[in-house]
This record gives structure tokens, sequence and C-alpha cells, in this order.
């Protein structure tokens, strides 16, 4: 208690009903089961909001992969990887990832996040500079603060502009570029190629996040970046074990010399418990899996280009969506929200995503197309989406 007998945390509580009037306040559901299809509150529902791409979550062959290296390792590596943390499945992974993405070296992290943030802070400090997309993950964003380096936004997917910031800051001692090679939220491809060409006649490194490529682009889901041939344009290649391999951590793919210093200097890798070894077995047995069954991504997005179709034909705006990513721009906040209950109403879980996530007023319904839905199933849902957008006002 203060003096004046409040609490102290007024200012939360207020914060929270502010956040509940503009449509903004998040909070956590249970869920009994992961995967495409799951039990709810509300009984058997269709789920769009997984990025398990590939349904990999639940692979038995990875499943299996997972238990064995409980039964080898235990629950955890049990210390850092500088301590006595790096084993044999590190090591293995690692060098499986390197090979896939088409770089001589990768290290892996604990999370998407801590990667992206290790990685930039080792990359950049005070004298630098990072130019990143305006739509950029916010662990990129959060990687560049943490970094200390002057941060520049350029316009999203737009080269030109790039260009520009980067002479802007031609007198940094270093400059960083970041972007998405599919963006989380809008499911649009960056023009990778411009963007490379670019960085290399300003002489600026370029970290590609391919979290939302990696298994679904490419040959065997190598990502863009390799189906582009840019291994040696991009400085680093990062990604998730979480997303289409059905895992859990991150992982940058690079040079020998740069995985070096990311060891020496990634806050995140060093002052962090090593990937637990069940998760780094399965997501190596993923990567076999994606080697073995080349066309994986390559049917997704086939379903997903016939599910976007439908849904931009009935008049949805899915903006430049080219991925198994499709969202449903509504622009208001309470909107989203609604067009959310309803769609859940119908045994459909399509999670409203506001701002910050998003830019203002560009709310929206994010679809994630996954393996575990049929022909079948997505037809059964654009009819029911179709029907809760018209009810809803948007069509």
């Amino acid at each position: 208690m203060n003096n004046n007998g409040s609490s102290g945390y007024d200012w939360i509580e207020a914060g929270l009903k502010e956040l509940r009037e503009q449509g903004l306040e998040r909070t956590l559901r249970k869920f009994e089961d992961v995967g495409g299809k799951f039990h709810d509150n509300a009984g058997k529902s269709l789920n769009f909001s997984s990025n398990d791409y590939l349904g990999f979550a639940r692979n038995e062959k990875i499943i299996a992969a997972g238990i064995a290296a409980f039964r080898s390792y235990g629950a955890s590596a049990a210390s850092s990887r500088l301590i006595s943390g790096t084993l044999p499945c590190h090591s293995e992974l690692e060098e499986h990832l390197a090979k896939f993405k088409g770089y001589p070296a990768a290290l892996a992290f604990g999370s998407g996040y801590l990667t992206n943030l290790g990685i930039i802070s080792a990359l950049v400090g005070r004298e630098d500079a990072v130019i990143a997309d305006r739509l950029a993950h916010a662990s990129l964003i959060d990687g560049a603060i943490m970094s200390r380096a002057n941060l520049k936004r350029f316009q999203h997917n737009d080269p030109d502009h790039l260009a520009k910031s980067l002479e802007d800051e031609k007198d940094a001692k270093h400059r960083l570029v970041v972007t998405e090679s599919v963006f989380s939220m809008d499911g649009d491809l960056a023009p990778l190629k411009e963007i490379a060409a670019v960085c290399a006649e300003h002489n600026a490194m370029l970290l590609v996040d391919e979290a939302h490529a990696t298994g679904i682009f490419g040959t065997s889901g190598t990502g863009r970046v390799r189906e582009l041939q840019l291994e040696n344009k991009v400085d680093i290649s990062m990604g998730t074990l979480s997303k289409a391999l059905g895992s859990y951590g991150g992982f940058a793919a690079c040079s020998a010399s740069m995985r070096d210093w990311f060891v020496n200097r990634a806050r995140s890798f060093i002052y962090s418990t090593a990937l637990p070894p069940a998760s780094a077995r399965a997501a190596e047995e993923a990567l076999s899996i994606l080697e073995s069954q080349q066309t994986l991504g390559q049917e997704l997005l086939k379903r997903a280009d016939i599910f976007r179709r439908r849904l931009q034909e009935a008049g949805f705006n899915t903006g430049k969506s080219a991925s198994q990513i499709i969202p449903l721009i509504v622009g208001k906040n309470i909107k989203s929200l609604r067009l959310a209950e309803r769609l859940r109403d119908k045994r459909i879980l399509a999670v409203a995503i506001r701002p910050p996530t998003v830019p203002e007023g560009t709310a929206r319904i994010r679809l994630s197309v996954t393996l575990d839905h049929s022909q079948a199933d997505l037809e059964q849902a654009a009819d029911q989406i179709i029907d809760a957008g018209y009810a809803e006002g948007i069509l």
C-alpha cells in the first residue's frame, strides 16, 4: 500500500481497461490438443491458427526421434552450450541444418526470438546501423534495439527506399539489413534478389528471417534464399525449428567465422541453457523427412492458393499473400474480434490479429493453411468464412 491507500498498481488496472476499450486486450485460452483439428471448449474445431504447416508436430517418426533422445540424454541439456551443454545431438543438427540451407555452418538457439536477439546484437553496436523492413517481425526489431545500433525502417518490400536508407546511413561503421522472406502476418514475399543486390552495392550485411519459408519454399523446403540461389549474397539465413519442422528452437545458417563470432558474442546463446535434446533430434528427423519427401511444401502452397482465390473472389481483402499465410484484413480491431467469434461459433479457430502486431487500421484474421487441412476441409471452411463475412457486413 502507498500513502493514499492505493495498492500502487492501479495504473495496471487502468491500462488493462484502456486496452479492453480499444479492442486490444489479449487473454490466454487453454486448448486440449495441437495440430490441424482439435477439441476446444466449443467442441471439435478446424484450426487455422497453427504454424505446424506440414503437420510434423504429430508425425510419428518425429515423435519417436524425440522419445529416443529423452531416453538417451534426459529431459534437459542441463547447461549452457559453453559449459557442458553441447551434446552430439546439437552438433549433428547444426551440421544437417548447414547442409540443408547450403551454408558452411549453422548455430542452434533456444528459440527463433532468441536467435534474432542474439545474432543482431552480436553483429552491430552503437556505431552501426540496422535498416529493417517496416513490417519486420518484433524479434528483429527487438534485436536491433538491444544492439543499441541506429535503427531505421525502410518501406515494406521497397528496394529503392532501402537503397536511400543505406545511403543515409553511409557513415555508420557497419550496416545490417534485416527482412523476412515470407512475412508472418501478411503472407507476402520479399523481393530477395533485389534486396540482396542493393545490399551488395552498398556493402551492407543482409539477414533474412526464413521462419515461415523453411520447410515450405524450395526443393525439400530449403527456403527462399536457397531456392533463389542467394546463399552467397545473404550473410545469415535465420530460421526456426518450431513451425514447419514441428519441433522447438531457432538457428542461424552462416559462414564458419560468423558462427564462431556468435558463439563468442551472442548473449542469448551464451547465457541460455542449450536446446533440449529431444527438440534437436525431432528437428533433425523433420529435415530427413523433408529431404525424402521433396514436394510437401509445394502441395501446401497449391492448397493455399486454391483456398485464397476462393476467399478473394468472395470479396475478402487478402493483401498480397502468396504463401500458406492468408490474412483477411478488416481494419477495425472490434470488427476483427467479432469476425473471429463468428468463426468460432462455426467451429473454425482463426484468431484476430491486432496492433501492435500489425499496423494501426489493419486488424485482421490470420488464416494459416496446413497439410492437416484436406481439400474438403478447405472448401467447407471457405463456405463458413464467407457466410461469416456477410453476417458481419465485411462482404
